[in-house]
């Protein structure tokens, strides 16, 4: 696993308050409870916290797995450096 995906792991268990038992790496947007529209920005707020990153509106409402917030996060960051 990449440092970015490690790191966001942990920005998603805690964000969403996530137990032992979800598999983060395969999450998908709204197929937990905790990963609903509030959750969702409070997710986004978090991952830009973490990473320093923002997301623009069209990355905020394309984010719909772990995958693709890994994606999103290691292009904006590579973007930055």
């Amino acid at each position: 696993m990449s440092e970015v995906a490690t790191q966001l792991r942990t920005v998603f268990v805690d964000a969403l308050d996530l137990d032992g038992e979800v598999d983060v790496e395969n999450l998908k947007y709204r197929e937990i409870e905790a990963w609903d529209s509030v959750g969702h920005m409070a997710l986004v707020a978090a991952i830009e916290d973490e990473f320093d990153v923002e997301f623009d509106t069209d990355q905020v409402i394309d984010m719909s797995s772990f995958k693709v917030a890994v994606d999103m996060v290691t292009e904006l960051k590579a973007k930055n450096d």
